[in-house]
């Protein structure tokens, strides 16, 4: 027992031991010196900083101000001095001695000045004209205008001509009211306030779908054959290829369409019935049932017309969107943003149409290709499926590895020839080796590879701070709230999507077997057992997120990014502490305003 405590006591004072170590080198890495604290120097700096941020420059008044000279020598000349006799029917200074010595301390008197005013003593050098702080507290005028006090004189180079001691008298009047600097802080923190929220939304859009590809208890179940996962894949880039080529070609060939306003506005109203009641006979039940080929045919081709319809209606919506939106800007001049975001809509349908056809598409061609292999691979014979499998995971590695060679070959512009054949040689052959490796019918765990890559790339994003990302995206977009708004908003998809794919793995798994059970496919597994138990704890990230933004906007303006963190670097690089000091105070007041309301928010929904 005795051994024992011993041997305890010796583990603790080695514990505490290294401890002591890290915490010394600690103190030596990061240069700690608390003699620093002590400085004077320092100290008065500090003072006078700290006394600037506690006066926020939000409220101001009318001044009346009056500066009052008297001629000065430093030092005496060695000639006999000009003499002074200030007109005493007006504002003027006397000093006990009109020359002096660096550093002598002379007293000052001021008559018929402003009542009841303040204000600073300078010493103004000639030839210069530089105005030189005085140690001295500021002055006081009493009811009547006057004051007295002492003055230390600095220590300047001696020239002959008289240099000038001036005092500057100011007193309030009128009522207070806003500083022009507390509105240019109200503009840039409603900036601020906007351009985390557009992060925010355009974070949680693509956050929500992307964290159910990063849920382990989601994924962990999606098995597919290889032939499955062979045709997917080969479905999924040549859709998107095909996907983009449609696009292109359905646009060249609206080029001129396009100028005719009436066909525009005839189709933004037209297309969407005529696509609804196509889709609607496509998918009738009757129809459906039926196993005539001549009405599987019809309904192919009806459905692909849909989609190029689908297509042409989303150009016309394009213009239409983009012509209103300039007219609007044109004629209603009180709402001009009302016009600049329909415009922006148009554009942004203009410039994701082609991405959401090639997706469109790829997703077709590869959900049609994965069920036809996973059917192949179900039927047929262990021997034909082992050499259709050795086919298809070639060809398949051959196109993803052309694929990431053709990025890499952007990236680092190695422009050679071998980026293309080589790596599509090394995918097929480790396509071929798949093959034979696996079992030609066993189920391969597609899912945890989906799930491992989609954290990869959550990980790798989230390493990166905002403030780095916003030096990319101040060069493609220029300097301002937008290019903060990209920057957040990416961060926030990495951030959000790892939050709600731990809540979905935290689920309760009850209703997500019993749906399964059902037989019901991975959509309908989401849509029914999964969203229902995670909506109030998005909501409650979803604003938490809004209230980071905010912060994380301050951070980002000192690299471009705009807000109110833009004006704050600016008025603490020029040492305008006053003014830096109202967007501190408004930031203060927004942060806690926001958190209140989120608060709220999460009692009402949450």
């Amino acid at each position: 027992m005795k051994k024992r405590t011993s041997s305890k006591s010796i583990k603790l004072g080695l514990i505490i031991l290294i401890g002591l170590i890290i915490y010394a080198y600690a103190f030596f890495i990061t240069d700690v010196n608390f003699e620093a604290v002590r400085d004077e120097t320092r100290l008065e700096s500090l003072a006078r900083i700290l006394r600037a941020l506690a006066h926020p420059n939000i409220i101001e008044y009318e001044q009346e101000v009056l500066d009052v000279e008297i001629p000065f020598y430093l030092p005496c000349p060695e000639d006999e001095m000009p003499a002074y006799e200030p007109d005493t029917s007006e504002p003027y200074l006397v000093l006990e001695k009109n020359c002096g010595e660096p550093y002598h301390i002379l007293t000052i008197e001021g008559y018929n000045l402003i009542p009841n005013g303040t204000g600073p003593i300078n010493f103004i050098a000639a030839p210069s004209g530089a105005k030189i702080g005085i140690d001295v507290e500021d002055l006081s005028t009493d009811s009547k205008g006057y004051f007295s006090g002492e003055i230390e004189l600095p220590n300047r180079q001696p020239v002959e001509e008289a240099q000038v001691i001036r005092a500057t008298v100011r007193r309030n009047v009128g009522l207070p009211h806003f500083s022009d600097m507390a509105k240019v802080t109200w503009d840039n923190i409603l900036e601020t306030i906007f351009l985390a929220l557009l992060a925010t939304t355009f974070g949680i859009l693509i956050a929500i779908p992307v964290s159910f590809f990063a849920a382990r208890n989601l994924m962990a179940d999606v098995k597919s054959a290889l032939a499955s996962i062979a045709l997917s894949v080969i479905g999924w880039l040549v859709g998107i290829a095909l996907g983009g080529w449609a696009v292109r070609l359905i646009g060249s060939i609206l080029s001129n369409t396009l100028e005719n306003m009436f066909i525009v506005y005839a189709g933004v109203v037209a297309l969407p019935l005529i696509i609804w009641f196509a889709i609607r006979w496509v998918f009738t039940k009757d129809e459906m049932d039926s196993s005539s080929l001549i009405l599987k045919i019809a309904r192919g081709f009806i459905l692909l017309l849909a989609a190029v319809l689908g297509v042409i209606f989303l150009f016309f919506l394009s213009e239409f969107l983009t012509t209103i939106g300039n007219d609007i800007q044109k004629t209603i001049t009180a709402l001009p943003f009302v016009g600049h975001f329909i415009y922006q809509i148009g554009d942004i349908i203009q410039m994701f149409t082609p991405v959401i056809i090639a997706l469109v598409g790829g997703g077709a061609l590869g959900s049609f290709g994965g069920r036809i292999g996973q059917e192949f691979s179900d039927k047929n014979s262990v021997s034909l499926v082992k050499l259709v499998n050795g086919i298809l995971a070639a060809v398949a590695g051959a196109m993803l590895f052309v694929l990431i060679s053709a990025g890499i070959d952007w990236f680092y512009e190695i422009g050679l020839i071998e980026t293309w054949y080589l790596p599509a040689g090394i995918g097929a052959m480790l396509g071929i080796a798949l093959s034979m490796i696996l079992s030609p019918k066993e189920p391969l765990a597609l899912g945890s590879v989906i799930y491992f890559v989609t954290r990869t790339i959550l990980n790798g994003t989230r390493s990166v701070e905002p403030l780095v990302m916003v030096i990319v995206f101040v060069v493609w977009v220029g300097i301002g709230p937008f290019a903060g708004a990209l920057a957040l908003g990416l961060h926030t998809v990495a951030a959000l999507a790892k939050l709600f794919s731990e809540q979905v793995e935290s689920i309760m798994p009850g209703p997500l077997e019993a749906i399964r059970a059902t037989g019901a496919n991975q959509l309908q597994t989401i849509v029914y057992a999964v969203i229902p138990q995670i909506i109030p704890p998005y909501i409650s990230f979803t604003m938490y997120r809004w209230d980071i933004n905010v912060r994380m906007s301050t951070i980002i303006g000192f690299a471009g990014g705009g807000g109110i963190g833009f004006l704050l670097q600016q008025n603490i690089r020029l040492l305008h502490y006053r003014d830096a000091s109202a967007q501190m105070f408004a930031i203060a007041i927004t942060v806690a305003s926001m958190d209140y309301i989120s608060s709220v928010i999460r009692e009402r929904f949450v």
